[in-house]
């Protein structure tokens, strides 16, 4: 029965949130059931794409990934697929209507990072953090609003700028990986292996612009979504604080975290204050 099927493939995309991801899966399992499973749909699916072109580099990538895309719009087309991943992401991009330029926009990105190491200019990063970033929160947005267009126009901007900014603090969590083992550099007119103090607070400062347009967004979502983006704003922004602190030749020498412990304690002390209408 294609139930059972349909059901296997929903669990398979929230294993992978969950496996890849304790922050987003802790933030995603605050959002409300009816929405809940779409959303690990969408994490599933952007991250096995990510995955190929991150990390199977022993193996055809670019085979990969065309493959992948081939089984992603016949699945689009006809309703079904035999990848478990692509099958759950197909049934919430047809139940909510997600735009497919969307994920054009988004596998151009993924494209991108088969070949495209550095950024050279403002146009072209902005151009990758839309579909690599900003299209999975519009994907999202279009869940959140339950078909709601008037609400989808009012919130895009906020939500883009969401996407942009924790991109931007991933840029910069990850700076010694992705320059060391990926050879990409991000950030237009940044030498990683150079990078300055001044270079990092032109950075932070864009990201924390974003945040402030993205809060406005997020304190109109509905009900059933605004804890969880709640919870990621909050973790993302504490993330980003700690680079803040971090001198900037140390960026290149370690990964930024925040341990387990105090993701925890972020996430209780985020979930009393939304309960008691503290945010």
């Amino acid at each position: 029965m294609k139930q059972i099927y349909d059901e296997i493939c929903h669990t398979t995309a929230r294993q992978i949130t969950k496996k890849y991801s304790t922050s987003f899966s802790i933030a995603v399992g605050l959002l409300c059931k009816t929405i809940r499973q779409d959303v690990y749909n969408v994490y599933g699916f952007v991250r096995v794409a990510d995955e190929i072109v991150d990390t199977f580099e022993s193996f055809p990538q670019e085979e990969l990934l065309n493959k992948f895309e081939e089984d992603l719009w016949f699945a689009l087309e006809h309703g079904l697929s035999a990848n478990p991943v692509i099958n759950a992401f197909q049934i919430t991009v047809n139940k909510y209507d997600i735009p497919h330029y969307l994920i054009c926009a988004f596998m151009k990105s993924m494209r991108a990072d088969l070949t495209k190491k550095v950024y050279t200019n403002q146009e072209e990063i902005a151009e990758y953090i839309f579909g690599s970033a900003d299209v999975v929160g519009l994907m999202c947005l279009k869940i959140f609003v339950k078909g709601d267009d008037a609400k989808y126009d009012r919130l895009k901007a906020a939500a883009i700028k969401l996407g942009s900014a924790f991109q931007k603090v991933n840029f910069l969590r990850d700076m010694k990986q992705d320059y060391e083992d990926l050879n990409r550099t991000y950030f237009p007119n940044i030498d990683p292996s150079n990078l300055t103090e001044i270079g990092k607070n032109q950075i932070i400062d864009e990201i924390k612009e974003d945040f402030r347009i993205a809060k406005v967004g997020i304190d109109q979502l509905p009900n059933e979504a605004k804890l969880g983006v709640y919870v990621a704003y909050i973790y993302y922004s504490h993330l980003l604080n700690k680079i803040v602190h971090t001198p900037a030749v140390a960026l290149k020498e370690n990964r930024i975290r925040v341990s387990n412990p105090k993701k925890l304690y972020l996430f209780f002390e985020t979930y009393l204050r939304y309960k008691l209408n503290m945010v």
